[in-house]
């Protein structure tokens, strides 16, 4: 397995997103929640149209409008009066700032302009979160964990110790999160989960409209997580200083149990181990069953993933639950892709491709052009990655498998089940379908091409001799 930075004059289809937009899902994940993004008004445009997109929900996004003036004289007063107008409009319990590229760049103290703006005016128990997340600070992947910290940092307490468990999850879907919660639920687990997006960002249908979206971790649990008895992080290849429970960890010495996202048999059965050993919990006989139907269903599909090639993208946490499905399932990796944080994943992987037939390219700071050129070298016949992936369907003909985010071509990519060994049914379900039809799409062609064409050219040159 190999290794590789790719340095280019110039990027071509990049499949990872700016750091604020990841930052919007933890702030989504906590009750009575607003979100303003102190930046031009394109930023949050650009973020509210992608997340509505693939969420099918409407997302409410404040943003700042810093125009020229702002950007010459600094952006203190288009902060200040954003948050007089969520505060009096929405009545948040929260607002939650998130910066961009424009106001880091010009320098704003933005966590000063927050607590001058509490102390000036008379605003209850209202908390401001303010995260530094410019868009050329890292990915989304990066965004989601550095606000999730700041997150517990500005908003938990000192509480006593008690029997729940804080779990912190990476940057799954709201269908994960409820399968998350069934399994918990299943085990008799008292937990608290954060950030805990599944009805703010895949809602129901009301009769009456809410400004802001009932759900979320209420915020007496996120002030009592750090009493907790321990946390278990899904999260193996993010950076200690950006690391929630890392924050736990230092602050509060909360014991921290770090776990790659449940897909996959192996890495299911590593979560449940930790949660029972964490908890004293016993894996309940319905779980086991579910972990025996998984079995069956590799069973029933070896045959056909045998044939498969995966090109794998997306965000590291994601990509490396990928591509361990993908190695138990017989599915050869030819390229797996992340946005940044490519070291980690390739100590991550270094051991589970020991017994890969050829060597595996991970690709850090890459592009979908990098990936479509290696795929086409490396005979990729599946890709494993978000809806920017059809530029590998329409350029290279290659078949995509639609996970992680956005998903925009589609409907539903916020129902995607893909966590717990029920989910990780479904999932290898969508990838060994996807294979099939590519294979019966072009076996015709590959037959004709490779054993009929040469034959049919000789019995012609036999037939005009004969004339």
């Amino acid at each position: 397995m190999a290794d590789k930075t790719v340095y280019r004059s110039a990027t071509e289809n990049p499949f990872h997103i700016c750091m604020p937009l990841g930052g919007i899902m933890p702030f989504k994940g906590i009750e009575g929640c607003m979100i303003l993004v102190h930046g031009a008004q394109g930023c949050s445009t650009y973020m509210r149209r992608l997340l509505t997109e693939h969420y099918s929900e409407s997302l409410e996004i404040g943003s700042t409008c810093l125009n020229e003036k702002g950007t010459i004289y600094g952006g203190e007063k288009n902060l200040k009066q954003g948050l007089e107008n969520i505060r009096k409009v929405y009545n948040p319990k929260v607002i939650g700032v998130l910066t961009t590229c424009l106001s880091e760049t010009i320098g704003d103290d933005v966590e000063r302009f927050a607590e001058e703006y509490l102390a000036d005016n008379d605003c209850g128990d209202l908390k401001i979160v303010t995260v530094p997340t410019p868009g050329y600070g890292g990915t989304q992947a990066e965004g989601f964990y550095v606000t999730a910290r700041r997150i517990l940092a500005k908003l938990t307490q000192p509480a006593p110790k008690h029997e729940k468990i804080n779990l912190i999850v990476s940057h799954i879907t709201p269908a994960d999160i409820r399968e998350i919660k069934r399994i918990l639920d299943l085990m008799e687990v008292a937990y608290t989960l954060f950030p805990d997006y599944e009805e703010t960002l895949d809602g129901m249908y009301r009769d009456e409209y809410y400004k802001i979206v009932p759900g979320g971790t209420a915020l007496a649990e996120i002030e009592k997580m750090s009493g907790a008895a321990a946390t278990i992080e899904m999260g193996l290849t993010v950076d200690p200083e950006h690391s929630p429970g890392q924050l736990l960890l230092d602050q509060y010495e909360v014991p921290l149990h770090r776990v790659p996202i449940p897909v996959g048999i192996e890495n299911c059965d590593q979560f449940f181990r930790v949660v029972a050993k964490v908890t004293g919990k016993k894996i309940p006989e319905q779980i086991d069953k579910e972990r025996r139907r998984l079995l069956d269903a590799m069973i029933d599909s070896h045959k056909y993933n045998a044939e498969g090639r995966s090109a794998i993208y997306g965000e590291p946490e994601m990509v490396y639950a990928t591509t361990k499905l993908c190695l138990e399932n017989g599915i050869q990796p030819v390229v797996v892709a992340c946005g940044r944080g490519g070291n980690k994943l390739t100590a991550l992987l270094a051991a589970e491709m020991e017994d890969c037939l050829e060597d595996v390219l991970v690709l850090s700071e890459s592009d979908l052009a990098d990936i479509r050129g290696i795929s086409a070298m490396k005979n990729a016949n599946v890709a494993i990655g978000h809806s920017k992936g059809h530029y590998l369907t329409e350029k290279a003909g290659l078949p995509l498998v639609r996970m992680g985010l956005p998903i925009i071509d589609r409907v539903g990519g916020q129902r995607l089940l893909s966590v717990g060994y029920d989910g990780t049914i479904q999932f290898l379900d969508r990838i060994t379908n996807t294979l099939l039809e590519n294979k019966q799409r072009t076996y015709r062609t590959q037959m004709y091409e490779k054993y009929y064409k040469g034959q049919r050219k000789n019995i012609t040159l036999v037939k005009n001799s004969a004339n």
